[in-house]
């Protein structure tokens, strides 16, 4: 799927799909909750209530750069939580190239926060060392979000992550850590939106008079828009990701910017009585 922003172009790129194996993300969103929410399908859910969610990469180009958002899982991973993240073989990187995108042309690579499904195919592994993915490209980390990870990544799974897709990019001299309000290009620039993880950001796009903003993970799904106190298990700070989600959708709702989620598609955010809706777009 691809978008328009004025002069910068985003296009999807899904590495994974899944219907309703969310629920240790979202224990609230029950069937039956979900079901409430009749806005939500069928683009965010089936009839049955069951969560439509996806892990993908978005791909910013702007008239001087071309940015990948997110790396999604990546490949030949190991010691993820979910026994289906390890030892992947999919063909993502073909997906890229066959969407126009080649590694080599990619000058940026920007991570929203350091989570297992955000950094993967920031690194693939060549004669069993983990190489910058992407092989030309500045790789953009929170400062704040980053040192977060390197000095509390204690956890097995967590130190695996930042073992096998952070720390080789720094090994290779390959990152920038940005302050959490930074702007990288006249184009792009973040906003902190803390909660998620301590250093998270999520991307506004501006240009000739339009606007786009990239959520990275403020919300997992649109039905956090209507239930806002709805935190995911992976957040650090539930209430600081509540309070986040309430002050960015009421930044851009009944505006025509064009937002898009971490793992969820295109749409505009409308309020809805004290809390929020989602109305999807089309590519």
């Amino acid at each position: 799927m691809q978008w328009t922003v004025g002069r910068v172009k985003i296009t999807r790129v899904v590495e994974l799909e899944t219907v309703g194996s969310t629920r240790f993300i979202l224990p609230l969103a029950s069937n039956d909750e979900i079901r409430k929410l009749p806005w939500l399908i069928p683009h965010f859910a089936t009839e049955e209530g069951r969560l439509k969610m996806s892990i993908h990469s978005l791909v910013v180009e702007t008239p001087t750069r071309r940015i990948v958002v997110d790396t999604g899982l990546g490949n030949d991973k190991q010691g993820r939580s979910v026994p289906t993240w390890n030892s992947r073989t999919t063909p993502f990187l073909e997906m890229m190239i066959a969407a126009g995108f080649a590694p080599g042309s990619i000058d940026t690579v920007l991570c929203t926060h350091l989570h297992v499904d955000h950094v993967g195919w920031n690194t693939k592994l060549v004669d069993g060392k983990w190489v910058p993915a992407f092989p030309k490209a500045r790789y953009v980390f929170g400062k704040t979000e980053y040192e977060h990870w390197r000095d509390h990544s204690t956890e097995p799974d967590k130190q695996a992550v930042f073992n096998d897709s952070v720390k080789p990019i720094m090994d290779a001299d390959r990152a920038d850590l940005i302050p959490s309000d930074h702007r990288l290009c006249e184009e792009v620039s973040m906003i902190p939106t803390p909660g998620h993880s301590p250093g998270h950001m999520s991307v506004l796009i501006q240009s000739d008079g339009e606007q786009g903003l990239l959520t990275g993970d403020v919300a997992h799904h649109p039905c956090q828009m209507a239930h806002l106190a709805w935190s995911s298990t992976a957040d650090s700070d539930q209430i600081q990701s509540a309070a986040t989600r309430r002050e960015l959708f009421s930044r851009f709702a009944d505006t025509p910017t064009l937002v898009i989620g971490g793992h969820f598609s295109a749409g505009h955010i409308k309020r809805d009585g004290d809390a929020f809706r989602f109305v999807a777009l089309q590519s």
